[in-house]
Formats: structure tokens, sequence, C-alpha cells
């Protein structure tokens, strides 16, 4: 397999982990659309949530509830944005099912 993702995760490229246990870790993302811009990554590849099996579901379901235990320590306190791209059509550039947290600014509406 030849993704990006998988390699962090499995070390074979070093990123600076903000966040890492053995769900998901979070990086920042090498690209910002915001002065604050996180990848929240699970550590299990598949590319769309309708790939998903019961086993992902679950191990999703524990990201989304770790997650605002994360936020004060990732400086998001005044809120942030989540956005789960999927497919060609909205651009997922990766295809390995990531978060993107966005923040630490006043995001303009779209």
């Amino acid at each position: 397999m030849d993704c990006v993702f998988c390699k962090m995760i499995k070390g074979d490229i070093n990123v600076k982990k903000e966040y890492d246990d053995e769900k998901f870790m979070i990086i920042k993302d090498i690209e910002p659309k915001a002065k604050l811009h996180y990848l929240v990554i699970p550590k299990k590849h598949y590319k769309l949530i309708k790939d998903m099996n019961d086993q992902d579901r679950d191990d999703f379901n524990y990201i989304l509830k770790k997650l605002p235990t994360l936020v004060d320590r990732l400086g998001l306190t005044d809120g942030f944005r989540i956005i789960i791209n999927q497919g060609d059509d909205a651009n997922q550039t990766v295809p390995h099912l990531h978060i993107h947290l966005l923040g630490g600014q006043k995001l303009s509406e779209f």
C-alpha cells in the first residue's frame, strides 16, 4: 500500500505527533487552511465512511469522544471546525479517512 498516512503511522515517515494513542494520531497539516489546522488520522486504513465495518465505527466513535478532551491542548479553546472530505468530488487528496480540525481564528462561513 502506498498510503502516506499509513507510512506515518508505521514510522516510515517521521512526523511530529501532537497526540498519539492506539486508535489515532493528530498531526499539523502541512498546507494549513486556518491558523491552526490539524489532521486526525485513524490508525486503521479505510478510505470512506461507507467502507467502515462495525469495529471501524467503534474506533471512529472513540476518536469523536476523545477529541473534546484534546481541544484545549491543541489551542482550539474558542471553537473549531471539523471537516471530513469523502471521495474525489469532495477533494479527498489522501485516500485514508481523516478529520480536519481548523481553528485558532474566526472562520468564514461557507
